[in-house]
């Protein structure tokens, strides 16, 4: 290309001893690129020497597609090998050793993700939560069953749930009242923050009279802004994009309660959440996330002293995000001066 800017001004009139002058780059320079359409760069002719072996990669391969791990990213795989005293590779690693071999693709029907603005803080359970409802498809075209579903923000635990074949205040109510009774005598919902987004059954007059005889904080959407309930969103995508999800309905609202039940089950106890540091809702809720991220670290500083050669830079930290919030500081500045007050009301 600056080749031909260059023959573009000579071909101007100008001298190409002054067009390489304006462009910053040495006659002699252009002269050799003129003769030479190869600059003989071809990277390093060593081996690194902390390279896997290809028995490494083998093992790496046979991870990644095994019956267990196949259907997992390696952000979910080597937390788990981590959790049983084993370090294989880093997810880079991981990532371009599947990448080289053809097996990196992107999975399923979902899209590629997209920032979401988040919001008020929080630094522990039972401070934050979002909810919401969803439609779950039946066997009948036109038919639905709706899911409520509430989500304790900080810890990303389900804390309640329920399907019904209506959208009703009074049955949000009861999911409330039976939140508040689940959660026992030591959790006081005085204060607690409960974000939804605009909806009538959020809004309806059943619900918010029990949110305030409870002493509960109602928190809604920004004005105009459809995607402001993220955290909810983002857990009825996980749902819905779930392999085992029937993609064509559910037969009754027993048959969706009995999946929402396993589905419930499997992703407070058992699914790795990428935004907690990869350790399940249930463990981080209870406070058991501490240890596990500890003996994690424990396992990377042996391998760390074990192949040193292969450590850049300090080994990956596990740390724990302390702090999580609905609307990131960055996005707080665009608010209205009114929606501004309510949220610094909230957040306090």
């Amino acid at each position: 290309m600056i080749q031909d800017l260059v023959d573009e001004a000579v071909a101007g009139g100008a001298r190409r001893s002054k067009a390489c002058e304006v462009l910053g780059l040495p006659a002699r320079t252009l002269e050799r690129w003129a003769h030479k359409s190869d600059d003989m760069r071809h990277g390093p002719k060593h081996v690194p020497a902390n390279k896997l072996s290809t028995a490494e990669r083998k093992v790496v391969l046979e991870i990644a597609t095994s019956a267990e791990f196949r259907d997992q990213s390696p952000k979910q795989i080597v937390p788990k090998l981590a959790d049983r005293d084993s370090y294989v590779a880093s997810e880079s690693t991981f990532y371009r050793v599947l990448r080289e071999a053809g097996l990196q693709r992107r999975r399923g029907r979902a899209r590629p993700p997209v920032p979401r603005p988040l919001g008020p803080a929080a630094n522990g359970p039972w401070q934050l939560a979002a909810w919401d409802i969803t439609y779950l498809r039946s066997h009948i075209r036109g038919q639905f069953f709706y899911l409520y579903l509430v989500e304790d923000v900080w810890s990303r635990k389900i804390l309640g749930w329920d399907v019904h074949d209506i959208e009703s205040s009074d049955l949000a109510a009861e999911l409330v009242e039976r939140i508040r009774k689940t959660a026992g005598p030591d959790v006081d919902l005085r204060g607690w923050i409960l974000h939804s987004d605009n909806g009538g059954p959020m809004k309806g007059a059943t619900m918010l009279a029990t949110m305030h005889r409870l002493g509960i904080v109602p928190s809604f959407s920004r004005p105009r802004v459809s995607d402001d309930n993220a955290y909810a969103e983002s857990l009825f995508r996980t749902l819905k994009y779930c392999p085992e999800y029937p993609s064509r309905g559910f037969a009754s609202v027993e048959d969706a309660r009995a999946w929402v039940a396993r589905f419930v089950a499997w992703y407070n106890d058992q699914h790795l959440h990428s935004g907690i540091g990869f350790v399940t809702p249930s463990s981080r809720h209870a406070g058991l996330d501490l240890e596990l991220l500890a003996r994690r670290r424990t396992v990377y500083a042996r391998a760390c002293l074990r192949r040193p050669e292969r450590w850049s830079r300090q080994p990956r930290p596990w740390t724990r995000p302390e702090v999580v919030t609905l609307i990131p500081e960055s996005d707080r500045i665009s608010l209205t001066r009114s929606d501004r007050i309510d949220a610094d009301r909230i957040a306090a």
